[in-house]
């Protein structure tokens, strides 16, 4: 008996070491690998490529790469600050709001309560980055899943950073500001109530393997702030830079006649933008300074792109699922853009 507690003793021992070390935040453990690292090196490449200037030899003059530059720093520069205050404010709500504060607030019938959650993302930031994870706690917690959906939608769409972006980004043009909170409100009550109605407990598969929100007693709140802000910051900003670099390549390489091909066909132009959304998977925080830059697209259009970005990207099929399972990613995800195209046509419409 002794050596077969041995013998158990050693294999769990070399399991340990061959796992590595748990990954932690806030004292929670986290079984992915954050690639937080690759935030840090993208964003010091951009800064190394901010002080670059004009002056070089080969291939640094050609026209091309220099307004791909132009265009790469002027969305990462513009968005920025937009993106630090947008994790800076996260994190604190990740560190200081109690936990179980939603399930106290949300009204009991889940009908009533998808719409105040929907309500509740506008004033609670957060990067569409960590809005699966957060919606796989509150899940956890006791909230309704239609209620959560409706908060994952929402929060990385309209909160006050992502609205006060969009108002730098288009000045003068308050109607976009009111057009995206509409149209991404109106989004995330149907899809919520459209889960409500169809939705089925067998596509939802949450994993518990993405760390817990809300401080967690015994733990220094300040250091959880410090932890999550840093993690937040600096993958959401890798991101930032990869959409902004993919941006500044689509505007450079992409031909002017292609463009005019989408851009002056209003049946065309609001699918593509949308299409365009899901692919560069640009941070909520920094999409607007994206979308103003589309001159040649309608309003509505860069509507689309506005609405359909922050709730559906090539990242955030992933996040969802990794976390909730792939029968319920592809039909969420589908029913999102479609959702999302829609109302921003209906509002579009409406306001234009």
């Amino acid at each position: 008996m002794e050596k077969t507690d041995e013998k158990a003793g050693a294999a769990r021992c070399v399991t340990a070491v061959a796992a590595g070390p748990p990954v932690r935040r806030g004292g929670t453990r986290l079984t992915g690998v954050r690639p937080w690292w690759l935030g840090a090196a993208l964003l010091a490449a951009a800064g190394a490529a901010a002080v670059l200037g004009p002056a070089g030899t080969g291939w640094l003059e050609h026209p091309a790469v220099q307004a791909w530059r132009t265009v790469c720093l002027a969305i990462t520069v513009q968005a920025l600050p937009f993106l630090l205050l947008g994790t800076a404010l996260s994190g604190a709500i990740n560190a200081f709001v109690p936990a179980g504060l939603f399930t106290r607030v949300l009204p009991k019938r889940a009908a009533l309560a998808v719409p105040v959650a929907g309500a509740a993302g506008a004033v609670l930031p957060g990067c569409e980055c960590a809005s699966v994870p957060v919606a796989s706690s509150l899940i956890r917690r006791g909230v309704p899943p239609a209620a959560a959906f409706a908060f994952l939608l929402s929060a990385p769409a309209v909160n006050p950073v992502v609205l006060t972006a969009t108002a730098v980004a288009f000045p003068g043009n308050p109607a976009m500001v009111a057009a995206r909170l509409l149209a991404s409100l109106a989004t995330a009550a149907v899809m919520g109530w459209l889960w409500l109605w169809l939705g089925k407990e067998e596509w939802l598969r949450p994993l518990l393997r993405h760390r817990q929100t809300g401080h967690r007693p015994g733990h220094s709140r300040w250091t959880e702030f410090r932890l999550g802000f840093r993690h937040d910051f600096l993958h959401a900003g890798g991101f930032l830079v990869l959409g902004a670099m993919a941006a500044a390549t689509f505007d450079v390489t992409v031909p002017g006649a292609v463009l005019d091909t989408f851009s002056g066909s209003p049946w065309l132009s609001v699918p593509f933008l949308a299409g365009l959304a899901v692919l560069l998977a640009v941070c909520s925080e920094a999409d607007a300074f994206v979308a103003a830059s589309l001159t040649g697209f309608s309003p509505t259009a860069r509507l689309a792109f506005l609405v359909v970005g922050p709730m559906v990207d090539l990242k955030l099929i992933a996040l969802q699922a990794g976390t909730f399972g792939r029968a319920f990613a592809w039909r969420f995800c589908t029913a999102t853009t479609v959702v999302a195209v829609t109302s921003s046509v209906l509002t579009g419409g409406a306001l234009w």
